[in-house]
């Protein structure tokens, strides 16, 4: 069953929210009708409920439109400041909105009496404007008040999801590389490359301790320039480059990266997980492709899965994706063929 969050209030379909607004106009203006007893005639209440819901409905689309997302990652301070400069907005606008549907009402109401719209409105700009000026910002501050406190504490609670997803994905991370077969693989070719190779070997054990110096100092980050993660990679990638030949083949397409970032360490666990469960021979090597398409990174790479699938790769996939909607606002594509294996990393400006 979907929770019901304050984003799912404000779908433009919500049948929910549709039903409120009808709610609190029709109980705003009973209560004006009881505060005002003798003064507010049964035609000034159903006015007054047309009226409500008209700028109720105009309200929540606007505030549909400013507050459809806050910048993702962002935290507590920033939080602060993007919502108080949009509800300073967000009032503005609906105090114009809420003049002019007043303005627009007061036309109509005059064209049925049959009298002067132009005398009506002049009439409540000397008489009635300043009561209704004060009805409406105060109207309006509680409302938005209300408004901006749920917006708030749902930013906060996505803020807090964000942390605890990045705590996941830095544990996942540091699982997956400081593992057992990967150290152990790597020991054994620095130990065949010593009396063999050995500046081969020293080259390899000094690309080995970059690639872990790059994931503990950039793990814990939102975000890297998309240049460092391609560096990395290559740098990861010599690692499996030396230990199995000619078996894996990387194609980094020439990028544009001056003004991309991108969540660290996200590429090498794609590579990562097209190695694990894919077979590499050199008869048959396993091609990964990196190209921009779009706003999004692609890791592309033939098919030749392994007779056992491991059920990580699911996982790894499913918290990567995870991190990246709670980062940027959009969604890991995944697309698989008869032949290949397709994922696309939205990309950050």
């Amino acid at each position: 069953m979907k929770t019901l969050t304050f984003e799912n209030l404000l779908e433009k379909k919500s049948l929910l929210l549709h039903l409120t607004i009808i709610l609190m106009s029709f109980i705003i203006a009973v209560l004006f009708s009881v505060l005002r007893p003798g003064l507010v005639t049964a035609e000034d209440q159903i006015s007054l409920f047309i009226l409500l819901l008209i700028q109720l409905e105009l309200f929540i689309y606007v505030a549909r439109k400013i507050f459809r997302r806050i910048k993702p990652g962002a935290n507590r301070e920033e939080l602060t400041k993007i919502i108080l400069s949009r509800f300073a907005l967000f009032l503005v606008i609906c105090f114009i909105i809420a003049l002019i549907v007043n303005m627009f009402s007061i036309t109509v109401i005059s064209l049925i009496k049959d009298k002067d719209p132009a005398g009506a409105i002049t009439g409540f700009f000397s008489q009635g404007f300043g009561e209704w000026l004060k009805a409406t910002i105060g109207g309006l501050l509680f409302g938005a008040a209300i408004f901006i406190f749920i917006q708030w504490q749902d930013a906060l609670k996505r803020e807090q999801k964000l942390r605890e997803e990045n705590l996941i994905f830095q544990n996942e991370t540091l699982k997956n590389q400081v593992n057992p077969h990967f150290l152990f693989n790597s020991l054994n070719t620095i130990s065949s490359l010593i009396q063999l190779q050995p500046e081969t070997a020293e080259k390899f054990i000094n690309n080995l301790s970059s690639v872990y110096r790059y994931i503990l100092e950039n793990g814990p980050r939102d975000k890297v320039a998309l240049k460092s993660e391609l560096d990395f990679i290559i740098g990861y990638f010599n690692l499996h480059e030396v230990r199995d030949e000619e078996k894996i083949i990387l194609n980094i397409e020439e990028i544009d990266t001056g003004k991309f970032e991108i969540l660290p360490v996200s590429l090498q666990i794609l590579i990562e997980n097209a190695i694990k469960h894919n077979i590499a021979t050199r008869e048959n090597p396993l091609r990964i492709s990196i190209y921009i398409e779009g706003q999004y990174i692609v890791v592309n790479n033939n098919l030749q899965k392994k007779a056992t699938q491991l059920q990580s790769m699911k996982i790894g996939l499913k918290n990567l994706s995870e991190r990246i909607r709670l980062t940027t606002g959009k969604d890991l594509v995944i697309e698989e063929t008869n032949n290949y294996f397709v994922v696309k990393l939205p990309l950050l400006k």
